[in-house]
């Protein structure tokens, strides 16, 4: 994972008073009078949690079959996978297991990786639109050769797998299918053109020799999380975006900050595609690391990349609206030591759809968040020529503050967390919740250590943390506690033990509230991770459901072999949930060998020989009841 905060803000640590630290000594956890029992009182005695719906099902075993397990009484039906047509009128290519797709096919398929999505209903439950990302490619699989004779058709047809993919699905005789063809199916990728919309908008720093007025921009990757907003449009996240440029062997301040280094990743779009090259295109970098909006109810629309949200490794955007109708969307940025965000738009929310909403997401307040030592937290705004914001240190206007909004969090003072991914937030008592998958270098040598909101050293195993605003959701405090350190509590270390009440996990990432109320959890511990060492009793990675009241914690279902769990919603009675599986059969090297591969996974095929691809399971319940219960 990127690892590229140097700032010198300080720690809890360095703020808070010796009694209030978390400290980790010899085998024991010593904290857990002074901080973590204030923590739990001051969530019990100011965010009260009364009994809420428990996980209603038996637990699934752990498991490292390759295949997939859900609960006794469930169904789970792999729907939508890779490489499927999307349903573009005259423009259905049929999936090629070879891996021989062009490009031009790949633009009308089903992009490859599944992560966020989102269902957006026309006929209630039985009919909508199925928005999904896809996060990033496995070249070895995309390919029939793999990265050998590299050109310019196999960049393109990466950068088609990308993006985001709009499907119309129906509910035909008991069985969830793709409408073919629809009107509204559609297919985003790295070369779709998008709009600059905000303060940033039209910045200099935004400026390319392509597009001089930097209002224009090519392409969304990396697309990881996502949101939907009260007024019916889809937010998409560019998170790890910065592994496709390939950077100068000396890099400024400013790219040294974002992670900018050559040849990263490998990746090597660059060669075929100059404005990936950022030696030559320095500001291309800059023009992504922003929350994407679509209507996707209309397929004409041009997406368009709302900067007064800050740029940042976005892992996604959650959106509430305040008692008077504005709206706050959280965000998490997945990389150690980074930061939480929060925006607050300045305008309410007004009747009409995505057309009486244009703008809305351009005009607002930016924070980030401090978690401090005492069980309290406070938003920082973002704000150009406030608390050191200024032309002195780096920041001419606020455009420029968003655009470095790393290095503006660095000056502010904001916690450094443990990779925050996914957010939350209870249907009922408004907690938020944000999952912090790992960071094993957490107090290791040149590293942060420990700290109240992020307590364990060597935190390979992650955690979840919650807050409550202080009053409504454009607070500027908060009270927080920790929900759960995830382990195993049969192992030796006392950092990766954890504090599980119920069925063990890891590296939790995926992160959803049902309308109930039930909290569910997914995992995703890499291929290099997976059932080694202290990760050996937890099998593939899963999903969990948790009553938020009681922390008990039940596994629903487990995915097959190296696989990723994420993405999940429901269809509005809660009678069918959707369920990506992501990158099956995932080489620990992250690249798989085109003359292998099945190596690791054949699913969902079971076929020997053949490619693992990315799907979502639909899941139902065999009496027809709600899921979960």
């Amino acid at each position: 994972m990127e690892d590229s905060n140097r700032s010198s803000n300080p720690s809890i640590h360095e703020i808070s008073e010796p009694s209030r630290r978390i400290v980790l000594q010899g085998s024991m956890m010593v904290a857990l009078a002074p901080v973590l029992g204030a923590l739990s009182a001051c969530a019990s005695t100011k965010s009260p949690l009364t009994a809420g719906p428990r996980p209603g099902f038996r637990s699934v075993a752990a498991s490292t079959a390759d295949g997939l397990s859900v609960a006794e009484g469930y169904s789970a039906v792999p729907s939508f996978m890779w490489g499927e047509p999307v349903g573009l009128y005259g423009d259905m290519p049929a999936f090629k297991p070879d891996g021989s797709n062009t490009a031009a096919e790949q633009a009308a398929q089903i992009g490859m990786h599944h992560d966020g999505m989102h269902y957006f209903p026309l006929s209630g439950s039985q009919r909508g639109l199925l928005v999904m990302n896809h996060e990033y490619t496995d070249d070895g699989q995309l390919h029939a050769d793999g990265m050998a004779t590299w050109s310019a058709e196999k960049v393109r047809k990466s950068m088609a797998a990308h993006g985001v993919s709009v499907l119309e699905i129906e509910d035909r005789d008991g069985r969830w299918q793709l409408v073919r063809p629809s009107r509204f199916a559609r297919r985003i990728s790295a070369s779709t053109p998008m709009a600059l919309s905000g303060p940033a908008a039209g910045h200099a720093l935004l400026r390319t020799a392509a597009d001089p007025l930097g209002k224009r921009v090519l392409g969304t990757l990396n697309n990881c999380a996502h949101g939907h907003t009260p007024w019916g449009t889809y937010l998409t996240c560019e998170e790890n975006f910065i592994y496709y440029f390939n950077g100068p062997e000396q890099p400024d301040a400013h790219e040294n900050r974002w992670g900018l280094r050559p040849r990263e990743r490998g990746i090597r779009w660059h060669e075929h595609e100059e404005r990936f090259d950022a030696v030559r295109h320095p500001h291309e970098p800059n023009r992504f690391g922003w929350v994407v909006e679509i209507d996707p109810m209309d397929p004409t629309m041009t997406p368009i990349k709302r900067t007064a949200l800050g740029r940042a490794a976005h892992e996604g955007a959650w959106v509430t609206q305040t008692a008077d109708g504005r709206a706050v969307v959280y965000m998490g940025e997945d990389a150690q030591f980074e930061y939480l965000y929060k925006f607050v738009s300045r305008d309410r929310i007004q009747p009409g759809g995505f057309s009486a909403n244009r703008d809305l997401l351009d005009h607002g307040a930016l924070f980030v968040a401090r978690f401090d030592a005492d069980g309290s937290g406070e938003w920082i705004e973002l704000r150009h020529g406030s608390q050191g914001l200024s032309q002195a240190n780096g920041f001419a206007d606020q455009g420029e503050v968003l655009i470095k909004s790393r290095q503006a969090s660095d000056l502010l003072g904001a916690t450094k967390m443990d990779r925050p991914e996914w957010v939350a937030i209870h249907p009922t008592n408004g907690e938020v919740y944000c999952t912090l998958t790992n960071n094993t270098r957490r107090g290791t040598a040149g590293h942060p250590g420990p700290d109240a909101a992020n307590p364990r050293a060597n935190n390979n195993m992650g955690h979840i943390i919650r807050w409550k605003e202080a009053g409504d959701f454009d607070a500027r405090r908060f009270t927080w506690n920790h929900f759960v350190l995830a382990g195993d509590d049969s192992v030796a270390r006392a950092e990766a033990k954890g504090n599980i009440k119920g069925d063990l996990y890891g590296s939790p990432d995926g992160l959803w509230f049902d309308a109930r109320g039930l909290l569910w959890i997914q995992t995703d511990a890499s291929a290099s991770t997976m059932n080694k060492g202290e990760y050996t009793r937890m099998g593939n990675n899963m999903m969990l459901a948790a009553d938020p009241a009681t922390g008990e914690t039940r596994r629903f279902l487990v995915g097959p072999v190296n696989c990723e769990i994420t993405g999940a919603v429901c269809t509005p009675d809660m009678k069918t949930m959707f369920v990506n599986i992501q990158h099956p059969g995932e080489s620990p090297g992250e690249r798989s060998d085109p003359a292998d591969p099945s190596r690791f996974s054949t699913w969902p095929s079971g076929v020997k020989g053949a490619r693992p691809r990315s799907a979502t399971v639909v899941i139902r319940k065999k009496d027809g009841g709600i899921i979960g219960t």
